[in-house]
């Protein structure tokens, strides 16, 4: 997904900006009015936020929520800013979650708390490979138990 968006030919992709939409890490701070999180808590980030308000996300569909598509598909936080920056001139946000730094900003919706037993480094994938790839074999697949399958990549 990130090399499809440094290549330029993903539609969305807006430069510069902090690519990654994997990871696992650890809250160092939270801002104003954050509720569901405190610094210290793990959590991965989710390029997929889930609001749990709007209709998507009250019948399940949570992978349609629409409360970051707008700027989220602009490089933006939800308020439309970005807070990433270079000598002054704005760098964009990847997804929601801007993984490939050592720091990154995420809204509140955009990640989930884990165990903090779990490792950062296996749960990170979570966020998109696994549930990826177990949507492709559940939604579109559809295997059952028994069905021979290939993984190829």
């Amino acid at each position: 997904t990130d090399a499809f968006t440094l290549s330029g030919d993903d539609p969305e992709g807006v430069f510069p900006a902090v690519l990654g939409h994997e990871g696992g890490g650890i809250v160092v701070e939270v801002g104003e009015g954050v509720t569901s999180l405190k610094p210290a808590d793990h959590v991965i980030p989710l390029y997929t936020a889930e609001c749990g308000e709007c209709k998507f996300c009250k019948s399940g569909k949570t992978n349609l929520c629409q409360a970051v598509r707008a700027t989220q598909g602009k490089g933006l936080m939800p308020d439309g800013t970005t807070r990433f920056s270079y000598n002054g001139e704005p760098i964009y946000h990847y997804m929601g979650t801007s993984t490939f730094s050592e720091y990154t900003v995420c809204a509140e919706i955009s990640l989930a708390k884990v165990n903090p037993q779990a490792p950062l480094d296996k749960v990170c994938l979570l966020g998109c490979g696994v549930t990826t790839g177990i949507g492709a074999v559940h939604n579109t697949a559809k295997v059952k138990p028994g069905d021979s399958v290939a993984v190829f990549g």
